[in-house]
């Protein structure tokens, strides 16, 4: 088993023995079973999975860092949701602005793009585990 802690800046979301964690990192999702190595990543806006007793529970994540420790994962992220948690019209209607902001930003430089594609990445994930319900 693994301790799974999953934190905003607002609220400890989910604090709970788990059998697996995938997370969204910034260079691919990253399954974790238990003695898994230690490691730590940024992560991404996405889906994160995790499964208890066969049963796979998910939430939209935004951008933050993953550590993997001595079969413990601390998820620090800025936001953490649930399907039932998720305002589908405000997540669409804020992935319809950071498109059009990036549209009006076409000829900057990709590295001032950055957090309005992670808005993008944010909103995607909130409507797609949003539609699942």
């Amino acid at each position: 088993m693994l301790k799974l802690e999953i934190v905003t800046p607002e609220k400890r979301v989910l604090d709970a023995e788990v059998d697996s964690v995938t997370v969204p990192t910034v260079s691919g999702e990253a399954g974790i079973m238990p003695h898994h190595a230690s490691f730590v990543s940024a992560l991404k806006p996405g889906i994160l999975t995790y499964t208890t007793k066969g049963a796979a529970e998910k939430l939209a994540v935004s951008g933050g860092f993953v550590e993997v420790n001595a079969d413990k994962v601390a998820v620090l992220v800025d936001t953490a949701e649930s399907a039932d948690e998720i305002d589908a019209v405000a997540a669409k209607l804020a992935r319809e602005e950071a498109e059009k902001s990036l549209a009006a930003a076409q000829t900057s430089a990709i590295e001032e793009t950055e957090s309005t594609r992670e808005a993008i990445d944010h909103a995607a994930a909130r409507l797609f585990l949003a539609a699942g319900k």
